[in-house]
């Protein structure tokens, strides 16, 4: 078949990679792609938002998959404008996607389903949520209600930065609409992981779990980012807790929805806290993970392109999934000054020096060509992952190919998939 990606960052690069291992592929596009996929992919240079560019183009191409990486394009209805055009979409529908798009909308429908997740309330008036916080006390979690690029959430530990935290949203608009509404809720204690699952509509089949690291230092200190590295299999999330996350959480979304009318399919992304009473729900998302993603698909042994359109036509089957045993490890090379500025130009050196025995990749999120030679684009720049027979096994690996790359002002995380080991041990 022919399948087509969209997406230029990480993520859509691991999709990619695994999608062209597909044996049922006969060609793969990507929309705008990047310099780095051009060996994998035909690369054509429309936006992610250019939803009519994109079905005109799969239309004429006769795209038989199309794979949405990033959440805009699918809250913004391009499921919606593919499918109606006949294309199979592995993403939601728009009003599915408001599972990601809108926190408050994901806080109702948990709420109405009995979905755990942490208490809440929403706001559209900044004095209104300022008087909350001030009785309720910190720590306190403040929330923009609409996409702010994985940046959206203070975990305040004041009632001062908390009410800091809703003028920055609410009156000056740092994220634009999204923080018009914000949702304040309790600060939940325990160990994140995240759940990802492949989804018909009605069928779920949960992928691997995997673990983010979202703070920029070592430690989880400093601010958040889009994701400094993950590992999996998370040891955190049990064979008991996963039959929870399925049977509590992500099937009453998936089955509430299909009762709202809106059936869900595609990748449907629970990020969890493991509290003392169980999995609650810190956020859903309505797309791959990034990083997750770099480290979940490579543990897969299967079609994906297959699992996809099966996915997208309403006809999965739990049997075409399987996982191949080890763990993954990616770890993030991000640029100077992220995530608060984000140098750029920067000429990456020993990428031809990374191992190429099929058990190591290096997925690029932001970088470009210039005279021949890789350079930072800027934000997260490289996702350097590996497998191994064990967790210990892919993180050496992972850390042994970070060291055969540079690029001036790198940032990296030393502690990715610490975590993991201390459970194992």
């Amino acid at each position: 078949m022919k399948v087509a990606v969209v997406g230029g960052g990480g993520r859509e690069h691991a999709l990619v990679r695994k999608l062209h291992e597909s044996p049922s592929v006969e060609s793969l596009y990507a929309f705008p792609g990047s310099e780095a996929m051009s060996d994998l992919a035909r690369c054509v240079p429309l936006s992610v938002t250019d939803l009519t560019g994109i079905t005109d183009f799969a239309v004429k191409e006769g795209i038989d998959l199309l794979v949405v990486g990033p959440e805009v394009p699918l809250t913004q209805g391009l499921a919606d404008a593919a499918e109606a055009k006949g294309i199979a979409v592995f993403g939601p529908v728009k009003a599915a996607a408001r599972l990601e798009g809108s926190k408050g909308f994901a806080k109702n429908l948990m709420k109405k389903y009995g979905v755990p997740t942490a208490a809440y309330e929403i706001f559209t008036d900044k004095e209104a949520a300022k008087a909350y916080i001030e009785k309720q006390g910190a720590p306190i979690v403040i929330k923009a209600d609409g996409l702010a690029a994985g940046k959206g959430v203070v975990v305040a530990q004041t009632v001062k930065d908390a009410t800091d935290a809703v003028d920055a949203m609410m009156k000056d608009r740092i994220f634009g609409e999204s923080g018009g509404q914000i949702v304040v809720e309790e600060c939940m204690v325990g160990e994140e992981a995240s759940l990802l699952a492949f989804v018909d509509g009605k069928t779920i089949v949960p992928m691997v779990a995997a673990q983010d690291h979202k703070r920029i230092f070592d430690g989880d200190k400093g601010p958040n980012t889009g994701g400094m590295g993950a590992y999996a299999p998370a040891p955190v999330l049990t064979d008991r807790w996963r039959q929870v996350v399925e049977e509590k959480i992500l099937r009453p979304v998936v089955d509430g929805l299909a009762k709202e009318g809106i059936p869900y399919k595609g990748c449907l992304y629970a990020g969890l806290m493991l509290t003392d009473k169980g999995p609650k729900v810190v956020e859903f998302n309505c797309r791959f993970g990034d990083p997750e993603t770099q480290v979940v698909l490579p543990l897969l042994d299967g079609d994906l392109a297959q699992i996809m359109y099966d996915c997208a036509t309403g006809r999965l089957n739990p049997k075409d999934v399987h996982w191949h045993k080890g763990a993954a490890c990616c770890v993030i090379m991000a640029s100077a000054g992220y995530p608060e500025s984000s140098h750029k130009g920067d000429v990456i050196d020993g990428l031809d020096d990374v191992e190429k025995d099929g058990s190591v990749y290096v997925f690029h999120s932001g970088t470009k060509k210039e005279d021949g030679k890789f350079v930072t684009a800027g934000g997260r720049v490289l996702g350097v992952t590996a497998l191994g027979d064990s967790l210990q096994d892919a993180i050496s690996k992972a850390y042994a190919q970070v060291e055969r790359i540079h690029f001036d002002g790198q940032q990296v995380r030393r502690d990715i998939g610490q975590k993991g080991l201390k459970h194992l041990s």
